[in-house]
């Protein structure tokens, strides 16, 4: 593409048919907010499912649709089809990143610090396979949607009930106790950590969007307070991660950090919250990038897949 970022028409992705509706909205306002007056023209396009409309003279989607269609290669296969240029991950980097037992397999296949884990059936399985305490989780679905930490048999039933409301798989982690981490990947840039210190319980959606839940909340501290050591130990896993599900453009890695310093990845997430305030844009921040920069930086590397 000849035209100069600042000439790009954008059309930016939000919202979608997922549990993650309501967060990707605020995403698709947040970036549409930070690109006015950066590039040549920026609309919001309110994404349903397949088939959107888009203006015929848009050049690039900055795709913030969270979640199911969003996130899982189903929208980068449609845009991709239709000759439309888009942001992140591409359709095979997103549909393995977006299924949390594919991804933990290449994470095991390439030497990817990760929880022991099962993958059971509904019904199939009376208790724990990784024995307790362990955590619960529907493989395809963010925001920490369905997730459980199982302390007992009760809990356990409880947890696969719920879980069992999303996919008839279910993946069961070893629990890690330890500081929750996130880093920021942008091409081969490596932001800093953020250390995720719910105010009770763990980091669910409760704690990461109080806005929208009306209870839970969160501190975050970046850059994290850890050694010289185990902050490059814990960065280096982070790209390790990434790289090694073949992520395009940038990423959010979660990450859980042992009481004895082992860093231990839990999921990357190839459309982080891109919120002013989601914990990628304060990563970028802390490094050096305000919000519009990192929105355009993400728009340049996407634009040379």
């Amino acid at each position: 593409m000849s035209k100069d970022v600042s000439e790009l028409h954008v059309a930016v992705l939000a919202g979608g048919p997922g549990s993650e509706r309501k967060v990707s909205l605020a995403s698709g306002k947040g970036v549409a907010g930070a690109l006015e007056g950066s590039v040549g023209k920026v609309e919001l396009v309110d994404v349903e499912g397949p088939g959107f409309d888009l203006s015929p003279d848009v050049d690039i989607c900055f795709n913030v649709v969270h979640g199911t269609y969003g996130e899982d290669g189903q929208i980068q296969a449609e845009l991709a089809g239709r000759g439309i240029a888009y942001s992140g991950a591409r359709e095979e980097s997103s549909r393995l990143a977006f299924d949390k037992v594919k991804s933990k397999e290449r994470f095991v296949s390439n030497g990817v610090s990760t929880p022991a884990s099962a993958v059971i059936m509904i019904g199939e399985s009376a208790e724990s396979p990784v024995g307790l305490p362990c955590v619960v989780k529907p493989p395809r679905e963010g925001s920490s949607v369905g997730v459980h930490l199982v302390h007992s048999q009760d809990e356990w039933e409880k947890a696969i009930e719920d879980a069992g409301k999303y996919s008839d798989d279910i993946l069961v982690e070893e629990l890690i106790v330890g500081k929750e981490l996130t880093v920021g990947v942008l091409g081969e840039e490596v932001f800093p950590i953020i250390h995720i210190q719910p105010r009770s319980g763990f980091y669910d959606i409760s704690n990461k969007y109080p806005w929208m839940t009306g209870t839970g909340g969160t501190d975050y501290f970046c850059p994290a307070d850890l050694s010289p050591e185990i902050t490059k130990s814990v960065q280096d896993e982070a790209l390790k991660a990434h790289q090694s599900l073949g992520i395009e453009v940038y990423s959010r890695v979660d990450i859980l950090l042992s009481e004895d310093g082992i860093p231990y990845v839990l999921e990357v997430n190839t459309l982080p919250g891109m919120t002013e305030s989601s914990l990628l844009p304060k990563a970028a921040a802390a490094a050096g990038r305000d919000y519009t920069n990192l929105c355009l930086r993400i728009i340049e590397l996407s634009l040379a897949q």
